[in-house]
């Protein structure tokens, strides 16, 4: 039976409803898992060093596709509470073209500035050159990637989740076969798994944008639209906290790699991508579990609900409780391995990691409330106080944190900071919902 957005949300179709988003975000984090598993085995620490010292830089080009994505899903998902159909589209429109002509520009610029970037990063000679190949390879498919991730908002938001999933898989299947063909195979090193990376983000991107092309069955099409800058201003609101959020991440994680090398060298910076990656994969899970609510929430919101907004409220509190608690678990239990899958060559970097490994874990009891926190805002159209809220989580805290506890502890501050951070994030979410109840009526 089709689920849809004015229905009540028990526990098992909350739980089907936002699955596809949760599978969809984690098989995303999966790319660049699986390009750092070949590009680590098969060419070497100071290639896989390079990924990940690039690799923020690249994100923070395709933040724009959350930020439109989430913002846009948030206002377009009001509109059909508010059963406004056809200012919907046109809006859903409007971003989808707006993001495709950003994408274009950004990825030219990325081309550009990419090597400076790369050397103010901490890279030289070879890690350096590794920066640049991979990097502008992976830009040529760049607005592509911003589609991906609009879609992940938009397909919730049109009441079709399962297409959305499907061709997420479709995507990650992609760049996993290719990463074995061109990197394990043919031997072709960074320039493969770029190829690879590229490939499936232009599946990601492209098949969606043909589907809202095309009549479909769901509840938005791509046609005709006008400029509407109140829509876009309120977008671009909405989703400054996912925007803010992203962008901070990649510029801590390039902070955390300069602390990193400063008092471990290229196996601190290994270290780090190894607990990236699976945090990427961790933290997905809460990011597309509240991708997935964001629609349920804004449609609520408009169409005034605020019986289904508290219990959507408590349900969210229940369920994220015990996914962190799973995953604070399943961190714990798969350290070895995968710090063995990663770097098991080394015995040195795999003690490191292996170590790191069990103290970050214990951020996975605390990030899902933050992260479910700044996307109930945004689906509120609350963009401001999303904003402080990812802001502090993701910049204020950690650099703080970073800058800090190695003082204190060493590189296990390092490892530590992240824990502190969230934990602190946390308390000030909490702050907030409580702080707004009377606002919005949830509690």
């Amino acid at each position: 039976m089709k689920i849809q957005l004015q229905d009540h949300f028990n526990y098992s179709k909350l739980l089907r409803f936002t699955l596809p988003s949760i599978v969809m975000m984690i098989f995303t984090s999966i790319y660049g898992v699986v390009d750092g598993f070949f590009v680590s085995n098969y060419t070497g620490k100071t290639p896989f060093a390079a990924v990940n010292l690039i690799m923020p830089f690249l994100m923070i080009l395709g933040t724009l596709g959350f930020m439109f994505g989430t913002g846009g899903s948030a206002l377009v998902s009001m509109k059909m509470g508010e059963k406004k159909q056809e200012e919907a589209n046109e809006i859903f429109s409007l971003l989808i073209y707006t993001s495709l002509v950003l994408g274009v520009v950004t990825a030219l610029l990325g081309a550009v500035f990419i090597r400076p970037v790369a050397g103010l990063l901490g890279a030289s000679g070879e890690m350096l050159d590794d920066c640049v190949l991979y990097g502008r390879i992976v830009l040529i498919a760049l607005p592509a990637l911003l589609l991906q991730f609009e879609f992940h908002s938009f397909c919730v938001t049109a009441e079709k989740p399962q297409l959305g999933l499907k061709v997420t898989v479709a995507a990650g299947v992609t760049n996993m076969v290719l990463d074995a063909v061109l990197v394990a195979g043919l031997g072709l090193g960074l320039v493969g798994a770029a190829a690879a990376t590229a490939a499936s983000q232009l599946i990601g991107g492209l098949v969606p944008l043909i589907y809202f092309f095309r009549k479909n069955p769901s509840r938005l099409r791509l046609g005709r639209t006008h400029f509407n800058g109140r829509a876009l201003l309120k977008t671009c609101t909405n989703g400054s906290s996912e925007l803010m959020s992203n962008i901070s991440m990649s510029v801590v994680s390039m902070l955390y790699n300069s602390q990193l090398i400063k008092y471990a060298g290229e196996d601190g910076v290994a270290a780090y991508g190894v607990l990236m990656y699976v945090n990427f994969v961790f933290i997905a899970a809460f990011i597309g579990y509240s991708v997935g609510t964001a629609p349920i929430i804004g449609f609520h919101y408009g169409a005034q609900n605020t019986s289904e907004l508290k219990s959507l409220l408590k349900k969210s509190v229940i369920i994220i409780g015990a996914g962190a608690v799973c995953m604070f678990a399943a961190g714990e239990l798969l350290a070895y391995p995968f710090s063995k899958l990663f770097v098991g060559y080394d015995k040195g970097l795999m003690d490191m990691t292996l170590k790191a490994f069990r103290i970050f874990s214990l951020s996975f009891l605390f990030s899902g409330y933050a992260i479910f926190g700044s996307g109930f805002f945004t689906a509120l159209n609350d963009g401001l106080t999303s904003a402080i809220i990812s802001f502090l989580r993701t910049l204020v805290f950690q650099v703080m944190a970073v800058l800090l506890l190695p003082k204190l502890f060493g590189i296990d501050g390092i490892w530590f900071s992240v824990v502190a951070a969230e934990l602190i994030a946390v308390l000030v979410t909490v702050c907030f919902i409580i702080g707004k109840r009377n606002r919005y009526h949830y509690l």
